[in-house]
């Protein structure tokens, strides 16, 4: 049974056990680093309880302390970092504790799972033996219990054959699977108190549905104390009970997951909650509201509210006393002077209409200029196909019956295969996929990891070579590498990657990085290259002071800003986006897609986006096809993603939405994938997602590929199940 919540001493909501205390708590919790540039408080005062089978969840934007909030409680911050306050769990404070009595209570009463479970995990010892190591280290077990221990621990979080799994090192395990494992060697010694950091943000969302599932359950069995650390507001809504909202160190919300949902009383909070996108909204509907500016720099103290400088309904007293957090009803309190006015602020949308001006503005200035021949396309003109001959609504892109394979051995174990007559298999990463983009529209892919969308993403811009079928841009075969392909095809096909770190190099300004393509692909002298880079980073809300900044000067979203602004400094006709903003914060993210829909009203591109979050694929899309297993399994217009009949395998992601909101599950129940996606080097006959399908007919699925079927409102799907009994048992 659920501890009542009472108020502890330090004024903060506590779940007491039946000792009358609570499982941790924190009070009055500061955290300092020293810096060459001075002192940098991280954390400030921050207070919050645990109890047991509770998990309080701690949201917020990169750089506002959740980590390092974390980090204190487990003595992580190394030499430079200062902790003061108290952290008390089952009553002794970790702060006063010596390295050896924190070493002792790691891992034995408190544990913590890391957002990257490859960099937790010792590449040289196979799973099993690490969870044993941590048993037999704090459990004092002979070497054969440990082992038995660890095999258990892997069939309590859900591990298919965990004695084979066991025996596994962590390269062969997929990103899901070594992140049970992380959380069973987390939990193998029953700790009082869990911290999960972000546990799910680098997977898909049926891998993310199914360790959520394991976050509610292991909760239950273990009734552990859980702090639950995210900046996805819908899998915070769909685990935690309480939460705290941080910003610039400071606790500014704290309270139920219910009241925190359902009557913000914070700027911030509410803010945050404008920015996620739903699949129920799309571009066409109404644009995100991403909050203005960025955390301030906490090198100095503030003098007033730190959040004075972004919020709408700020004055005079704001930037002069720091308020202090004040309660609005019982468990519920907020850090604000004005919480009374607080209210979802529709004046924000003034940011993203600036924004989309700035962009007309500078499309109509490249026009203008004659830069750009083909931006007739720009809103409120008419399109000039003169340099193409080619009627503008036919599509920019057409792929045709697209195979991508590639070996998975090396050279000499094709060769050694061949002498011992064993077949070696191709990986069949894209096997048969049809599709087109329209001019000015933007075709979305969506899938699990592993499903080929990253394989069809690179071969459209030549950076994987084809086995077989067709590309055409605008009507011109470009199914050739890159380095095979005109001048002007690699002008108008431009790609933005994942991870704009790895793509930037680290060597060169973002001005060179911009002019670059200025000079080369439009012939535009050093003067004029720079000016427009300047127009370029203004339009995507960068000043031109960024020109000569090197990436590592800038945030995750400034570097994905700039990656776009170098992708469309050569004006190109079609864009590939690879997870563009999966690992940026919800604000940057929502800032990010208005630029993303506002540059292609503007400039008339066309998109390829590739995203596992249909939140985010709802808001662009206009068109989105589902890829398993380097197939097509359904095709049709974003309008309709929530409208059945679906394709069995787009149903199962679609349940396994996290939705931000703490009293709402999916529309399509509770249909979870088990299971792995099956290896691309040996598909399965017939239906490739009939050994995981929910819906699966039997026989006919296992043995004859499915017929592509179409309804009346545009969309293809590739089942055996007719449309309209796919309707009648999704709840049409």
């Amino acid at each position: 049974m659920r501890d009542a919540i009472v108020w502890s001493e330090a004024g903060a909501p506590s779940s007491r056990g039946s000792d009358g205390r609570p499982v941790l708590e924190v009070r009055n919790l500061s955290v300092e680093y020293a810096t060459p540039a001075g002192p940098v408080v991280a954390v400030r005062n921050a207070s919050l309880v645990i109890g047991r089978g509770e998990v309080v969840g701690i949201v917020g934007e990169s750089g506002c302390g959740k980590s390092s909030l974390a980090f204190a409680i487990m003595g992580y911050l190394g030499p430079a970092g200062r902790a003061t306050g108290a952290v008390f769990l089952d009553g002794r404070d970790l702060l006063r504790m010596s390295a050896a009595e924190l070493q002792e209570i790691r891992g034995a009463r408190l544990a913590m799972v890391y957002q990257d479970p490859l960099g937790t995990l010792n590449p040289s010892l196979t799973v099993g033996e690490q969870i044993a190591e941590v048993i037999r280290c704090h459990r004092l077990a002979s070497r054969e219990e440990a082992w038995r221990q660890a095999v258990s621990m892997l069939a309590r979080v859900g591990l298919a054959d965990p004695v084979e799994t066991a025996r596994r090192y962590p390269h062969q395990l997929s990103g899901g699977m070594q992140q049970r494992v992380v959380i069973a060697m987390a939990l193998c010694c029953d700790p009082a108190v869990l911290i999960m950091d972000e546990p799910t943000t680098a997977l898909d969302v049926t891998t993310e549905a199914r360790i959520l599932d394991l976050v509610n359950t292991l909760r239950r069995e273990f009734d552990s104390a859980i702090l639950y650390i995210s900046h996805n507001l819908g899998v915070i809504a769909q685990v935690c009970d309480r939460l705290a909202v941080m910003y610039a160190g400071e606790i500014v919300e704290e309270g139920t997951a219910q009241q925190i949902f359902r009557s913000p009383r914070h700027p911030y909070t509410i803010g945050l909650l404008g920015c996620v996108p739903r699949i129920d909204v799309g571009k066409e509907d109404a644009p995100l509201r991403p909050i203005p500016g960025r955390v301030p720099s906490r090198n100095r103290p503030s003098r007033g509210c730190a959040f004075a400088g972004r919020c709408s309904i700020a004055r005079g007293l704001c930037a002069v006393r720091v308020p202090e957090l004040v309660e609005v009803a019982v468990g519920h309190r907020t850090r604000c002077h004005f919480w009374q006015e607080t209210r979802s602020a529709e004046d924000r949308t003034v940011a993203a209409d600036t924004r989309s001006a700035q962009v007309r503005s500078l499309a109509d200035e490249l026009t203008a200029h004659g830069i750009a021949e083909w931006s007739g396309r720009v809103v409120g003109r008419t399109v000039d196909v003169r340099h193409t001959g080619r009627n503008h609504s036919d599509p920019v892109l057409r792929v045709r019956d697209l195979r991508c394979y590639y070996d998975a051995s090396d050279g000499l174990a094709r060769i050694f295969a061949r002498l011992s007559g064993r077949m070696d298999h191709p990986v069949r990463a894209v096997d048969g996929i049809s599709l087109s983009v329209p001019p000015g529209q933007t075709l979305a892919l969506v899938g699990e990891s592993g499903s080929g969308k990253t394989t069809l993403a690179r071969a459209i811009v030549g950076l994987v070579d084809i086995r077989s079928g067709q590309i055409t841009f605008e009507g011109a075969d470009i199914s050739q590498p890159v380095e095979r392909r005109s001048p002007e095809v690699r002008r108008h096909i431009q790609m933005v990657f994942q991870n704009p770190e790895a793509s930037l190099n680290p060597r060169q300004t973002v001005g060179t990085a911009l002019e670059r393509p200025l000079r080369r692909f439009l012939g535009l002298a050093p003067g004029a290259a720079r000016q427009y880079a300047a127009r370029l980073l203004q339009a995507l809300g960068l000043d031109a002071s960024y020109l000569d900044r090197y990436p590592r000067q800038l945030s995750g979203g400034e570097k994905q800003r700039v990656a776009i602004a170098r992708a469309f400094a050569s004006l190109p006709r079609l864009v590939v986006l690879d997870e563009p903003v999966s690992a940026l914060d919800v604000s940057v993210q929502a800032s990010v897609l208005n630029l993303l829909v506002d540059l292609q009203r503007a400039l008339g591109t066309s998109y390829v986006f590739i995203s596992h979050d249909l939140g985010v694929v709802r808001y662009v899309a206009d068109q989105i096809a589902v890829v398993y297993l380097g197939q097509l399994c359904e095709l049709g217009p974003a309008r309709t993603l929530r409208e059945p009949p679906h394709h069995p395998y787009t149903e199962a992601l679609l349940a396994a939405v996290p939705i931000p909101d703490p009293d709402r599950r999916s529309d399509y129940g509770r249909i979870r994938l088990e299971g792995a996606v099956p290896s691309p080097r040996h598909p399965p006959r017939g239906c490739p997602f009939h050994a995981r399908c929910p819906r699966k007919l039997g026989e006919i699925c296992e043995m004859v590929p499915p017929p592509v079927r179409t309804g009346p409102d545009g969309r293809h799907v590739r089942c055996h199940i007719p449309l309209e009994d796919l309707r009648a048992m999704q709840g049409a």
